[in-house]
């Protein structure tokens, strides 16, 4: 299993939301890359960022930090927020990300993530965000009445091999994941399913495993010292 820090940056900081709200964001790091510094000196196989301003709008914005990484950092980089054009999928592709995550355009555009999985295979993932098991758009901001399952089966259709599942109810909230609906979704589907919300112990990682996860996000557990990186990764 592949454990992912999660490095969220809003307004070029490195932050975490409490269940996605962009009112209540704690700010770790004033630059984002002294926090993928840290996680790669401490043994990090992959780092997951976030535009959250890109999520929020819809087009990436903190495009500089998200650069200053992936040229500083030797590893590979997951990338998310703001997705929602083949055009910009395919300049950060060309920057050097190791795979793109699309969100609310997956959703909105489903032929979007058919050609660019064609094009780039498994460097395309798809991210879930789920509530009482419906799937949420617009950096959480609007709830759909998809049915997330259904959704990530009909993507796993159309060739996608990633697929970032998040419970909004438990993200940031340091209670540990709703392990029914990861089941459900790692039962459900054949892809690489990366766990995300609310992962706050070395338990909550080796359940996941367990469980049958392909990765783990590790967010404000990490920020606030609950899970040692290092312990993690010899769990994982």
């Amino acid at each position: 299993m592949i454990l992912y820090p999660a490095i969220d940056i809003l307004d070029g900081k490195c932050v975490r939301l409490t269940q996605g709200k962009f009112d209540q964001a704690t700010v770790y790091f004033d630059d984002p890359l002294d926090a993928a510094k840290k996680w790669a000196d401490l043994g990090a196989q992959w780092l997951h960022v976030v535009d959250l301003n890109g999520a929020k709008e819809g087009k990436p914005v903190n495009v500089g930090p998200i650069e200053k990484i992936m040229t500083s950092i030797d590893l590979p980089v997951q990338i998310g927020g703001g997705i929602r054009t083949q055009d910009v999928a395919e300049i950060f592709l060309t920057m050097g990300a190791g795979r793109v995550i699309i969100g609310s355009a997956a959703i909105e555009d489903p032929d979007l993530v058919e050609i660019l999985t064609v094009k780039f295979e498994d460097r395309v993932g798809v991210s879930l965000d789920a509530k009482d098991g419906k799937v949420a758009i617009h950096g959480w901001l609007d709830l759909s009445d998809k049915d997330a399952v259904a959704v990530a089966q009909q993507f796993e259709g159309i060739g996608v091999h990633n697929l970032v599942y998040t419970d909004i109810a438990k993200d940031g909230m340091m209670v540990g994941p709703n392990w029914e609906g990861l089941k459900a979704m790692i039962d459900s589907v054949g892809m690489h399913v990366i766990a995300s919300g609310g992962i706050s112990s070395l338990d909550d990682v080796k359940k996941a495993k367990e469980l049958g996860a392909g990765g783990c996000i590790l967010g404000r557990a990490l920020y606030e010292n609950k899970i040692d990186l290092r312990e993690a990764l010899s769990v994982g």
